[in-house]
């Protein structure tokens, strides 16, 4: 009979799992949590992130924080009140403000970082930070 090894937090993990799937498909929380939409992506040299906001009108309204491996996205959509919100029947575009940070998959440089916005979709271009030649010492022993 195989030992199992005792992991005294793998229930806890499970059950993060579970309510994070639970939360996940409820449509107000995938809707409210997830703004804005991130596909992130790499190539050999960079980083790449598509970020889904329609609705921005001047560069003002959106902030972008590029740390090691970290993206902060956060602004503000404000969309003209075309309804009255009583005669409004159905309302599911957002607006207002978001925030939205997302883990990168390598160190990236905010230096060089360059961003576009074209119908809607904000691309936001990092270069991969140079990694460190690395040497290899040798232990003197006496």
């Amino acid at each position: 009979m195989a030992l199992i090894p005792y992991e005294p937090f793998r229930r806890l993990e499970h059950m993060r799992r579970d309510l994070d799937r639970f939360f996940h498909d409820l449509p107000l929380f995938n809707q409210e949590l997830n703004i804005p939409r991130v596909d992130v992506y790499e190539t050999d040299t960079e980083v790449i992130a598509s970020c889904e906001l329609p609705g921005l009108e001047k560069k003002e309204d959106v902030d972008i924080d590029v740390q090691e491996q970290q993206l902060t996205i956060s602004g503000v959509i404000n969309r003209v009140q075309e309804v009255q919100e009583e005669h409004m029947y159905r309302k599911e575009r957002f607006s207002g403000r978001f925030q939205r940070t997302v883990p990168l998959p390598a160190p990236v440089s905010a230096e060089g970082t360059k961003a576009t916005y074209k119908q809607g979709i904000l691309e936001i271009r990092m270069p991969k930070q140079e990694r460190t030649n690395r040497k290899r010492i040798d232990v003197e022993f006496h």
